[in-house]
């Protein structure tokens, strides 16, 4: 059982010592004769062993590191070719192979292909040097290889001398699918173009940005890096360091760089996911140097060994942490399974390989795995040659079964089927036992267009000489104390999708989000990157998005803007919220109370209209100008109450168009009828002659009040019609939308308030000229009180209106139309109102004749005097009024005449009574 155990874990069995080749026949390692021969390139030994002694010479030296996997592949291509010599693909023809052991260096893998450039049935293997090799035959007719992209690359280029056909199974290099540099080459697996995406697709999915990367320093591993690079790039995943290894384990410098790389990955402890592009032999060193170092990250493995069995056997493997790895899909392959299981009945006269792991079984049997290398090291040529004899107590261990990579397996059997379909397809109408009966320029443009059916379906090669297909997820898992390696999921290139067989495949692949392994933080929404010092992207500070910006996604580069017209954000948002509409709506509180002032603006005014619809023949109420003149100034009051509705609740295209108008016509009429009512108080108690003459001309009013009224209404006209006013979003403050109304024409807007304020001014001089009327009635004081309150309340305005925004503004004009309508209905109507109701015994014709009378005494003896001086200053000249205005009638109703006619003062003397009681009277008359 001990002799079972050591079987098993087997993997790489140190490094053998090969014969010196004495002849070119001694670097065959396997062959067979046939009718058409296939050559075969693998890397069997895993290196080339360097001469010691000096000069150097250019002799073809012995290999060491014999390794199983590879060798199973030359056996899969052994298999291959005896399953279609025993069917019917290729009747009547016999396939052969010669393989050659490239020992994973250029330098023999090019000494391998020269060999295949020989002519046919030449027994001194020469190469001839043609221009041109249409009709050439050489050696072999296709070649199966090689192992790693790096030979591939020189091999193809040589043998597309004579564009012998080469289908490799495991060169995933992307460079390889250049045509133009490497026009022979095909391959059975996916370039390493698709693997690197699925590589950045799996890290970007795990929520992995900041990793790193150990490759190895060939053209394989440089050509993987800059491929993995652009993927990652376009992932936003950055690699935090890039680790070469030398491609050589002779290399002197070897060891140290594996203990550098592995130092660096202990530093780096934001890290914890490692992508490694490497051969088994490099894996095998990292990963015991890391094991003594209690390195534990997350580990993603190329197809190079993401499947190596003799690596997950590792002593302690579980302590490096996770390991996902990347192969090629495989097919059924138990028929190379059988065949392993039956190899110890294969001839070895005609296969080296299988010689030389017969003895080196036989030589280390007695070793654990890891002594292996040791016990070949210290052995001899004649230690391999003994015990041969006892060969076949080994196969009963079925020792290389478990070490079977399926993948590679599979793309070897594929490769060595798509050249005998592409026989077969030339030899349809050629007698292919002839050995002249094709060139292998022929065959490769056949293999182009082949179609190969396979464990029942069809695969074609690419454009590109690619065959496109899936890869297997690995995770490498522990169970019952032994690491396995698992199929976790499928990766389609096509779609760039990982497929998944069950729930518990998927949970798995989800759990890798559990580590973490960034540069910074994730931002989270609300949040953006901001970029460092670090010439990484990945390395960023988190900083909260700017108000009326927002975040909706984890590790966003920038902040979306909101669109301020409609939507605003705060500080450190996930979103953008819609703007309040904001207008002076009806349940405003200072709406509401404004309401309350116009509407009891509209009781006063309905109770005064009642007041003085009971009192119509008072004197107080003639006084006032009649009951239509104080209907029509009520009535106006009365609307521009009203107008102030207009300013409350949403703004609309109407009640912007409304209710300036509705208000600069009201107030015109207001003021228009105020005015008529001035220059007749003024008109009647006026005792300058000149004065009256000016005021009779004057004094007309219903022209006045419409050609006043008229003129608003036009002005209000004009700017309805070329500059109406409109509904306007004001976007002001950041997190309202005011809705207001747009004046339209502010020019317009200042033209019906100028207007308005000049018939006030006129109101007030013509009131101010008429303020020392009798005591009980001086209306014309109260008018000038009115206008200045409404001057005071307007020039207020201006600033205020100009400074004031958002949804009170509409309040500020409501306010001020309050306070100057108000102020002129106060003034105008209360103090008659108070006669009317608590002064009842002055509002009577005596009383009022008593208070004109005395008033009238005073003003006659005034105007005598002043006769009496103007009579000293021109004595020869009698005082004589003209008649100017001879169309006016003799009254202010149409005779008023304010001097005594026939009678001349008398210096120093009084006016007679009897004239002060006709003044009087025609006064109250007028009145």
């Amino acid at each position: 059982m001990a002799f079972v155990r050591f079987l098993i874990p087997c993997f790489v069995i140190g490094t053998d010592i090969v014969f010196s080749c004495e002849n070119t026949d001694d670097l065959v390692g396997a062959s067979s004769p046939g009718d058409i021969v296939i050559g075969g390139l693998f890397a069997v030994h895993s290196e080339m062993m360097h001469p010691e002694e000096y000069p150097i010479k250019p002799v073809i030296q012995n290999c060491a590191g014999f390794e199983i996997q590879i060798f199973l592949q030359t056996l899969a291509m052994v298999h291959a070719i005896e399953m279609i010599n025993n069917s019917t693909l290729l009747p009547g023809v016999t396939l052969g192979y010669e393989i050659y052991d490239t020992c994973a260096e250029v330098t023999k893998a090019m000494a391998s292909a020269l060999r295949f450039l020989s002519k046919f049935n030449s027994s001194e293997d020469v190469v001839e040097f043609k221009c041109n090799y249409s009709d050439y035959i050489p050696r072999i007719k296709a070649v199966t290889g090689a192992t790693y992209s790096e030979v591939s690359m020189a091999a193809s280029r040589l043998l597309a001398l004579q564009l012998i056909p080469q289908v490799s199974p495991a060169s995933s290099a992307e460079i390889l699918s250049d045509k133009i540099r490497f026009p022979s080459f095909f391959r059975t697996i996916p370039s390493d173009f698709h693997q690197t995406r699925a590589m950045a697709h799996l890290i970007c999915e795990s929520g992995w940005n900041w990793i790193g990367v150990i490759a190895t320093d060939d053209d394989n591993g440089r050509l993987a890096v800059e491929s993995f690079g652009v993927q990652a790039m376009a992932n936003n995943v950055c690699i935090a360091f890039k680790e070469m290894l030398p491609a050589y384990l002779s290399d002197n410098t070897f060891h140290t760089k594996v203990d550098c790389a592995v130092e660096k990955i202990v530093k780096e402890t934001r890290v914890n996911v490692i992508v490694v592009f490497m051969r088994q032999f490099h894996v095998l060193k990292v990963f015991k140097k890391a094991i003594e170092r209690n390195v534990n990250k997350i580990w993603i493995a190329s197809s190079n060994w993401s499947s190596a069995v003799k690596i997950s056997t590792i002593p302690n493997i579980r302590q490096l942490g996770t390991i996902v790895g990347f192969g090629f899909k495989s097919r059924d392959i138990s028929a190379f399974q059988d065949f392993l299981r039956n190899l110890h009945k294969m001839p070895t006269d005609n296969n080296n390989f299988l010689r030389e792991y017969i003895m080196l079984l036989q030589v280390c049997a007695h070793l654990e795995y890891y002594d292996f290398q040791a016990c070949i090291s210290n052995q001899s040529q004649d230690d391999l040659l003994q015990n041969v004899e006892n060969k076949h107590q080994i196969w009963k261990d079925d020792f290389l079964n478990a070490n079977v990579e399926p993948g590679f397996i599979h793309s070897t059997v594929l490769a060595v089927y798509a050249i005998a379909y592409a026989i077969k397809g030339l030899c349809k109408n050629r007698n292919c036992k002839d050995p002249s009966a094709f060139t292998p320029w022929e065959l490769l443009e056949e293999l182009k267009n082949v179609t190969v059916i396979y464990d029942d379906k069809e695969i074609k090669f690419d454009s590109n000489g690619d065959m496109s297909t899936s890869y297997d997820v690995f995770l490498w898992k522990e169970i019952d104390g032994h690491m396995k390696i698992t199929t976790m999921a499928e990766y389609d290139p096509g779609k760039g999708d990982f497929i998944f067989e069950d729930e518990e495949k998927k949970k798995a692949f989800l759990d890798l989000k559990k580590v973490q392994s960034t540069c910074s933080q994730h931002c989270p929404p609300g949040q953006m990157k901001k970029v460092t010092g670090s010439p990484h992207t990945c390395c960023y500070e988190c900083v909260y998005c700017p108000e009326n910006h927002y975040s909706n996604q984890t590790d966003m580069d920038y902040c979306y803007q909101c669109d301020n017209k409609t939507y605003w954000a705060p500080i450190n948002s996930s979103t953008c919220y819609s703007k309040t509409i904001h207008f002076l709506a009806w349940s405003d509180w200072f709406a509401i109370f404004l309401l309350l002032l116009s509407a009891f603006g509209v009781v006063l005014v309905l109770s005064i209209s009642i007041i003085f619809t009971k009192n119509l023949n008072t004197p107080v109420v003639k006084a006032s100008g009649g009951l239509t003149v104080c209907y029509i100034i009520l009535f106006s009051h009365f609307l521009i109450f009203l107008s102030t509705t207009f300013f409350i609740d949403e703004p609309t295209e109407f009640k912007c168009k409304t209710r300036q108008a509705l208000f600069g016509i009201s107030f015109s009429l207001c003021i228009s009828c105020i005015l008529i009512k001035s220059l007749k108080i003024l008109l009647a108690f006026s005792f300058d002659p000149k004065l009256q003459n000016f005021l009779k001309c004057m004094y007309k009013p219903v022209p006045i009040v419409v050609t006043c009224t008229g003129i608003q209404v036009i002005i209000c006209t004009f700017w309805l019609i070329f500059r109406t006013p409109f509904v306007k979003q004001n976007f002001s403050i950041s997190r309202a939308i005011i809705l207001e109304c747009n004046e339209g024409s502010v020019l317009a807007f200042g033209i019906m308030l100028g207007y308005i304020a000049a018939l006030a001014f006129i109101c007030f001089i013509f009131a101010f000229k008429g303020r020392k009327l009798p005591e009980n009635y001086n209306e014309a004081k109260f008018i000038t009180f009115g206008m200045l309150i409404y001057f005071i309340a307007w020039i207020v305005f201006i600033p205020v209106y100009a400074t004031t925004f958002g949804k009170y503004l509409p309040a500020v004009e409501i306010i001020v139309v309050l306070i100057s309508n108000y102020g002129i209905l106060c003034c105008t109507f209360l103090p008659k109102c108070y006669i009317i109701i608590y002064k009842q015994e002055t509002n009577t014709k005596s009383a009022f004749l008593k208070m004109i009378y005395t008033y009238s005494s005073k003003s006659a003896s005034s105007v005598a005097v002043s006769q009496i001086s103007l009579d000293s200053k021109s004595s020869s000249s009698q005082a004589t009024v003209s008649d100017s205005c001879k169309s006016q009638k003799n009254s202010v109703n149409g005779n008023a005449h304010f001097q005594v006619p026939g009678q001349t003062p008398i210096k120093g003397k009084a006016l007679p009574k009897n004239t002060a009681r006709t003044m009087a009277r025609k006064r109250l008359s007028s009145i």
